[in-house]
């Protein structure tokens, strides 16, 4: 049986976190390890709270969607209803253009699907994709220039019980493991498109971002056009990655000028 640490959170959940946690510490310090940053990190969680503030601002999302689905990386989707809360840290991402990307729903210009994506960064983009799953974007770039990053996999760190009454049976770190795992999951519908990111029930906390060593990049998987355009991130380490193949291309750089 799944086993619940007295913090509230799984044992694979708090794995998780900690590993990450350390190895952000590792970077920060240049390898040197720094006990203080550690234990406020331990101190966090041994009460189980899950960091979700601070939240990312409108300014973080407001860049180039290719620069902003790399920095998503270690940031944390979560999402406070009437089922509790529910969270994971985001793993993989795509980034998907303007009327340029021929793969993006805005290659064709503004519709009323897609008009979400041509308005102010930070908001939610959803869509209904082959009749069957609910997928979320988050939008970027300047207001009148389209762009979004799609959430791909998460690693589910609260609310677990609720992602497997919603329909999923599998072990913990595949919950979310692929967009239409993550709409089933949160529970969204097309009444979530256009939710504000930055306030509001829905969001994405700072979370730690990811360091360059954890962090790949390849061509966008699923799709029949735009495929040798290098928009797809991913953590390395992380077992929720959907699929395909995460050693293909060079580490991806992180953008300097993220801010939250």
């Amino acid at each position: 049986p799944r086993r619940i640490s007295s913090s509230g959170l799984s044992d694979w959940a708090m794995l998780s976190i900690l590993r990450h946690a350390c190895d952000s510490c590792l970077s920060q310090t240049k390898n040197s390890l720094n006990i203080p940053w550690v234990a406020s990190r331990l101190g966090r969680l041994k009460g189980g709270v899950i960091p979700l503030a601070p939240r990312l601002s409108r300014r973080f999302f407001a860049r180039d969607p290719v620069v902003v689905a790399r920095d998503l990386l270690g940031r944390i989707l979560f999402h406070r209803g009437e089922a509790g809360l529910l969270a994971g840290r985001i793993v993989e991402t795509e980034a998907y253009t303007g009327e340029a990307d021929p793969a993006s729903h805005a290659f064709r210009g503004r519709t009323a699907r897609n008009a979400v994506m041509f308005g102010p960064a930070g908001y939610a983009y959803v869509y209904f994709s082959y009749g069957l799953h609910h997928c979320l974007n988050v939008t970027a770039d300047a207001p009148g220039i389209a762009g979004a990053v799609l959430l791909r996999a998460l690693e589910p760190l609260a609310g677990q019980h609720v992602m497997r009454e919603r329909g999923d049976t599998g072990p913990e770190p595949r919950l979310l493991s692929g967009p239409g795992k993550i709409g089933r999951a949160f529970g969204l519908t097309l009444a979530d498109n256009g939710l504000d990111l930055t306030r509001g029930p829905l969001g994405i906390a700072a979370g730690t971002a990811v360091v360059d060593d954890d962090a790949v990049i390849t061509p966008r998987i699923g799709i029949s056009r735009g495929t040798d355009s290098l928009y797809r991130f991913a953590v390395r380490s992380s077992r929720s990655v959907s699929a395909g193949r995460l050693t293909l291309q060079a580490v991806a750089a992180r953008p300097s000028d993220a801010g939250a």
